[in-house]
């Protein structure tokens, strides 16, 4: 529920990007301007970011394939 998270999320929908969200359990503020919303079953935030750490590494890795 980051301010500036959400403001990040609402200036890619103004320009006509897709928002992709990674949050905890309740899914936040952000799960209303996201177009796919990866939750994780945590709500403490340090459990989430640990839940997070695999999920940003196959991303990663996944866009680096397909790049290169």
């Amino acid at each position: 529920n980051a301010r500036n998270v959400l403001n990040a999320a609402l200036v890619a929908k103004a320009k006509g990007l897709a928002v992709l969200g990674l949050t905890g359990k309740g899914g936040g503020a952000l799960q209303a301007y996201c177009d796919v919303c990866l939750r994780v079953p945590e709500h403490e935030t340090f459990k989430v970011q640990e839940l997070h750490l695999p999920i940003y590494h196959w991303l990663c890795m996944e866009i680096e394939a397909a790049l290169w």
